[in-house]
């Protein structure tokens, strides 16, 4: 039986696109009018949607940044999947998050800049907050495996799971500490800048954990 994972139908691919177009709108709005001042059918405006449209894809209006929220977090998968087995980790996940987090072009750095007004709205808004915590679990346990596969056959499930949290945790703080700042989105206190120097304290802080030692990955942080 293929492993392969199946390609999304026409259907799926629209489904997706709507979903994110309902996030941009909200994101805007939250970021521009904050949460309190926005509501479900202004953001379905936003989006040139029915408000019975907003509701078929999302409960409530918080809920309507997930898609936004989780494409970072897919994107960074996205290149640890396309590492090969064996590669040391630590090299592997601070590759993924520079190319992740990089801001190469225009759009690039207007989807950051993007992000910093969602983050900032997000601070201040305890349902936002869920959503946002809620979006980075996802993606902590969905990097389990990711991480399993890079460190082979020796990989603990213990050390794993702490890899993998300390991974989540670090892109997740270092865009929170960012969007509280004017810091660029390049150079020093930018997002990358940030996640790399969390990585480098959270993960290299193993110790033998990820360097092979009695029980380790044997997969080396540096």
């Amino acid at each position: 039986m293929s492993t392969e994972p199946s390609t999304p139908s026409l259907t799926e691919r629209r489904k997706a696109a709507t979903q994110l177009d309902i996030a941009h709108a909200a994101a805007e709005l939250f970021a521009t009018r904050g949460p309190d001042g926005t509501t479900a059918e202004e953001i379905a405006q936003r989006a040139g949607i029915a408000l019975r449209t907003f509701y078929r894809y999302f409960r409530s209006k918080q809920d309507a940044i997930s898609p936004l929220l989780t494409v970072g977090g897919d994107r960074w998968r996205a290149l640890l999947e396309a590492t090969e087995p064996g590669t040391a980790l630590g090299p592997a996940l601070e590759s993924a998050v520079r190319q992740a987090l990089a801001a190469p072009d225009e759009e690039s750095v207007e989807a950051l800049l993007r992000t910093r007004g969602l983050l900032r709205a997000i601070a201040g808004d305890v349902a936002l907050r869920a959503v946002w915590y809620r979006v980075n679990q996802d993606s902590e346990e969905r990097l389990v495996p990711v991480i399993t596969r890079l460190a082979g056959d020796r990989a603990d499930a213990l050390e794993v799971r702490l890899i993998a949290a300390a991974a989540t945790d670090s892109i997740r703080i270092a865009l929170e500490t960012w969007a509280a700042t004017d810091a660029d989105v390049t150079g020093p206190g930018s997002p990358t800048d940030l996640a790399v120097r969390c990585l480098r304290r959270l993960i290299g802080g193993m110790g033998q954990l990820t360097a092979g030692g009695p029980g380790g990955t044997g997969v080396a942080t540096s």
